[in-house]
């Protein structure tokens, strides 16, 4: 019984530490996810070049 149990904390260490890593790379593509928002928008709202 003492094996299962020693399994099974390091499996859901292991689960969670890979979730970790997940959660930490998309927070580290925020920012720029958001920058191309911005620059989308405004790209956006800005008058069509002139084609005279």
């Amino acid at each position: 019984m003492g094996d299962a149990a020693v399994l099974t904390v390091l499996a859901g260490a292991g689960v969670v530490s890979v979730l970790l890593f997940a959660v930490k790379g998309i927070l580290d593509q925020l920012p720029e996810v958001f920058r191309s928002l911005h620059r989308a928008r405004k790209a956006w709202r800005e008058d069509p070049p002139s084609e005279d």
